[in-house]
């Protein structure tokens, strides 16, 4: 079975060409966070409201998530394979290189635990780096 339709099929999504499309673009991109103006231009004959929709139904239903890095860009990343809707695992850091501008999810980087004060409340924390990524450190 094709990857991106094992996935709708997981999240329990319609499989329609167009998810398929843009999940494809994910997936041809697995390590790195995608702008929607990139999204955009590597689609053809696309609904502006029909992606924000469907970017906002994969979110919601654990495929993709926000990638926060150092930008003030929003960029979307394929998340886990385990990730739901009521439990996603990106946890990890986003690497924005300010060299090629290209924002990388590195798995094997965890978020520090964080311990609040007692009258404190979690709801999120994100761990945003930003240097020069390995392949612009070879080119160099």
């Amino acid at each position: 079975m094709d990857k991106a339709v094992q996935i709708l099929s997981q999240h329990k999504l319609r499989k329609t060409p167009f998810r398929l499309d843009v999940l494809k673009l994910f997936l041809n991109n697995s390590t790195k966070g995608l702008t929607t103006h990139y999204i955009e231009e590597s689609l053809e004959d696309f609904d502006r409201i029909t992606l924000y929709r469907t970017l906002k139904t994969f979110e919601k239903s654990g495929v993709i998530h926000v990638a926060i890095d150092t930008s003030q860009t929003t960029k979307y990343a394929l998340c886990h394979d385990d990730c739901t809707a009521h439990n996603h695992l990106d946890d990890h850091a986003h690497f924005l290189c300010n060299q090629c501008g290209e924002t990388y999810c590195l798995e094997n980087v965890i978020r520090p635990e964080i311990t609040l004060p007692s009258d404190y409340t979690l709801s999120s924390a994100h761990l945003a780096l930003s240097g020069i990524c390995s392949s612009c450190n070879a080119q160099s």
